[in-house]
């Protein structure tokens, strides 16, 4: 991903030189000695289907796909369910990997990233990801949650935000999605859909617990174009 020369996020198009009279604008309340992180992470999560992929395509900022990091379908120890994979389960994911990619990318610009299959269920190479000059990148995934303290910790998290829409019109959109990129057999998703949906609240208790505000895609996106907006 590369920046664009007017793209209003870019670091070396806001605020200008400050010069001797006072410290560099930000966008973000930071600690002493923070400042040398140049870009800050927004993580997304929210239920699969309830829009965050939609959002961040709005939004037009460089994204670190997260569910590009689950681990292999023959990995060792993956918790099982409806006799497969229990793909929902954080422990098909690679939340070492996800943290540090994540502070790479904040602290150099640039990171190297899995390139992950879903319906083979199997990583299939890396990428290179670029965010150079910009302020802000999205880090969008299910399991976005689970790593809302070890990045506040590493002082690279500007937000944690889940999504949360009505639960019906999550499972349409998840079912019509999975259907088109044929994930899994229809009734296994039919299944599994119909089994998110009945866990929905919990799962976004589970995410509020962790360090996530619950807003609805139009409220999460008014919040982090704000962000943008922030001298």
């Amino acid at each position: 991903m590369s920046a664009s020369p007017v793209d209003p996020t870019r670091t070396d198009l806001v605020g200008g030189d400050p010069g001797p009279a006072g410290p560099e604008p930000a966008l973000f309340d930071l600690p002493p000695g923070s400042r040398e992180v140049p870009t800050r992470v927004v993580l997304l999560t929210g239920a699969s289907g309830s829009g965050k992929t939609s959002l961040t395509r709005r939004l037009g900022l460089p994204v670190l796909a997260l569910d590009d990091f689950y681990l292999d379908h023959d990995h060792p120890g993956l918790p099982q369910r409806f006799g497969i994979v229990d793909w929902d389960d954080p422990r098909s994911w690679d939340a070492d990997g996800a943290v540090a990619a994540l502070v790479e990318l904040a602290r150099t610009g640039h990171t190297d990233v899995p390139v992950y299959d879903i319906p083979t269920s199997r990583r299939t190479g890396t990428t290179h990801v670029d965010v150079t000059g910009f302020r802000v990148v999205l880090a969008e995934g299910i399991f976005a949650a689970e790593i809302v303290e070890r990045c506040r910790d590493e002082d690279v998290l500007a937000d944690a935000i889940c999504i949360s829409r009505p639960r019906l019109v999550t499972f349409w959109f998840r079912l019509l999605r999975d259907l088109a990129e044929r994930r899994k057999p229809p009734l296994t998703l039919v299944r599994r859909g119909w089994a998110l949906l009945r866990a929905e609240p919990g799962l976004v208790r589970h995410w509020e617990s962790l360090g996530c505000r619950a807003l609805t895609p139009a409220q999460a996106e008014k919040e982090i174009r704000a962000l943008l907006r922030a001298p």
